[in-house]
């Protein structure tokens, strides 16, 4: 686990690109993960926002361009 402390020297945008990495290959054995109550209500509050009119979708290659164009 060396490499961890060498994280500080990657750009931001590599950084990203194995969060990505990672949170793909985690969401693969979604099945095997149970989800906390937590995340349950945070999900039903959005839900509400979003029926209310006060939350919006966004198309997802959106949101990540947008999120990798803010922090580079």
């Amino acid at each position: 686990m060396n490499n961890i402390l060498e994280i500080d020297r990657l750009s931001r945008e590599d950084k990203l690109k194995i969060m990505e990495a990672i949170w793909e290959d985690l969401s693969k054995e979604d099945d095997e993960l149970d989800s906390p109550d937590w995340h349950k209500n945070v999900l039903q509050e959005t839900e509400n926002r979003f029926l209310s009119g006060k939350e919006r979708s966004v198309d997802w290659q959106d949101a990540k361009k947008d999120l990798r164009e803010r922090f580079e």
